[in-house]
């Protein structure tokens, strides 16, 4: 192969691309959303300088199940966002990932710096329950449980009438991701706070109920170190999305 073809590639390894080139399209994308309060100072520790709380102190664990994700395929996700303000701006800071999938772990790393590691989510529907689990290393870490489209987001009661723009607003809201990535001599080569925002949404339902979350200790996925105090509730939606590339807000190697 010449310089030419080593170039145009997507990605790695070159023989067999695991991802292919962006933006990338997903398709009845479904979420199940626990809104909570933690603990302040686990809230502090988890957020990267130059973000800081915003004084919420609450912590939304996700379960997201992606049937449909053009140059990924099928897979579920689970992880914390923390809700943080950089300067005067609301962003959501995605603290931790696990993922069923190597092509969106792949790509999450090396493009957006999504902290995703491999593990066994699901999200599904057991009778009047929508149900989200995880497990690491055959161990159980998180399980989210809702009531099943209790009450519809998308109503107003007084009209009648179907209005999604909220839902839609809350989606459009900034991500973070702190983005590390090794040089060949250990050092990093890149370090980086990077902002996404996603497009082209259409969400086709939402609904909210009350939740409950249980979070296990675990070494290797320790998403109990934002511990529940009080569980504020549940949402659930769904939503067609795409996920352009990212800008770099922050610099650590060339800030510092």
């Amino acid at each position: 192969m010449n310089i030419t073809d080593i170039l145009a590639a997507p990605s790695m390894p070159i023989s067999s691309p695991s991802y292919p080139r962006g933006p990338y399209r997903f398709v009845n994308r479904e979420y199940f959303l626990v809104t909570y309060e933690s603990d302040p100072a686990a809230i502090r520790a988890a957020l990267p300088e130059p973000l800081e709380p915003d004084g919420s102190n609450t912590v939304v664990y996700e379960f997201i199940k992606m049937p449909d994700s053009s140059g990924f395929g099928d897979y579920t996700e689970t992880g914390i966002v923390i809700p943080a303000k950089y300067k005067d701006e609301p962003v959501n800071f995605t603290a931790q990932m696990y993922l069923d999938d190597e092509p969106p772990i792949s790509c999450g790393r090396e493009v957006w710096g999504f902290p995703k590691k491999f593990a066994n989510p699901t999200l599904g529907i057991v009778h009047d329950t929508l149900t989200g689990h995880i497990e690491y290393a055959g161990q159980t870490v998180a399980i989210g449980t809702m009531t099943y489209k209790h009450t519809d987001l998308t109503l107003d009661p007084r009209t009648g009438a179907h209005n999604t723009a909220l839902i839609q607003k809350k989606m459009e809201k900034t991500a973070v991701n702190l983005k590390l990535i090794p040089h060949v001599d250990g050092t990093l080569a890149i370090a980086q706070l990077v902002a996404y925002n996603l497009t082209d949404i259409t969400v086709k339902g939402a609904w909210s109920g009350p939740a409950r979350l249980h979070l296990v200790p675990h070494v290797n996925a320790p998403v109990a170190d934002l511990p529940v105090r009080k569980v504020i509730g549940g949402t659930h939606f769904i939503a067609d999305l795409t996920l352009p590339y990212g800008r770099v807000m922050v610099d650590y190697l060339k800030d510092k």
